[in-house]
């Protein structure tokens, strides 16, 4: 009986873990999104708040089961919105 309680335990973390991560990276992506709008505005931008929650996801990722994200650099931002023009 004791293992299944561990196996349990373990699932409902994995399962946790699994959801924060999902939570997270749409939060990224909204960030994501809105430094692109501002970009593509000739707009001031900052990417700090994206690479916050960047590094949220991959401290999460350090403990298994979701996969890490890159840090985004202006840059970035920059080269995505001319190609997409």
């Amino acid at each position: 009986m004791s293992v299944h309680k561990e196996i349990t335990k373990h699932v409902k973390q994995v399962n946790s873990r699994v959801i924060r991560y999902k939570q997270l990276d749409q939060l990224r992506e909204s960030f994501i999104e809105e430094a692109l709008l501002l970009c593509k505005a000739g707009v001031t931008f900052s990417v700090g708040k994206i690479n916050v929650v960047t590094e949220q996801i991959n401290e999460l990722a350090r403990l298994g089961v979701v996969p890490t994200r890159k840090k985004v650099t202006k840059e970035m931002v920059i080269d995505f919105v001319n190609r997409s023009k």
